[in-house]
């Protein structure tokens, strides 16, 4: 067991006269995937009435849409947690035997299955979508500068 913290985040907003509030986002919870272990989370949000959507994004974190029927004067959001802040190793993983050494080779399946990704050069190709896998095609060297005579 390691050392538990407690982590408070608060967001206040205080308005002359009630208000309609938008729907927000809240990104405050710890991922599914998060190797701390959370041992308790709670979000709070006034005004009472409003509805908490959760929902996880592309890479699997939380995020809770809020979305408020009523005009409201105040809007809190308040999360709290505690994390055991355990040990971890960063380093507790396993290495292939054919990785071990660099510059490594890969096996021919993983070669065909990866050679898009290890050789952006072949996005830019007349059959290949452009910008796919976050690689931008390779632009051209603007041209020189030339001289004129007069």
């Amino acid at each position: 067991m390691g050392v538990h913290i407690g982590i408070e985040h608060r967001t206040s907003y205080r308005f002359d006269r009630s208000i309609h509030i938008h729907p927000h986002v809240v990104r405050l919870r710890a991922a599914p995937h998060c190797r701390t272990p959370i041992l308790a989370y709670s979000l709070r949000v006034t005004p009472s009435e409003h509805f908490v959507h959760w929902q996880q994004d592309p890479f699997g974190n939380f995020m809770a849409r809020l979305v408020f029927p009523e005009p409201a004067k105040v809007l809190d959001i308040t999360v709290d947690l505690i994390a055991d802040l355990t040990v971890i190793n960063p380093f507790d993983f396993f290495v292939e035997e054919s990785a071990k050494a660099f510059p490594f080779a890969y096996e021919p399946q993983l070669k065909k299955i990866s050679s898009r990704i290890c050789n952006p050069m072949a996005l830019s190709g007349p059959n290949s979508r452009s910008g796919s896998l976050g690689f931008m095609p390779p632009t051209p060297a603007p041209p020189s500068p030339t001289s004129s005579s007069n």
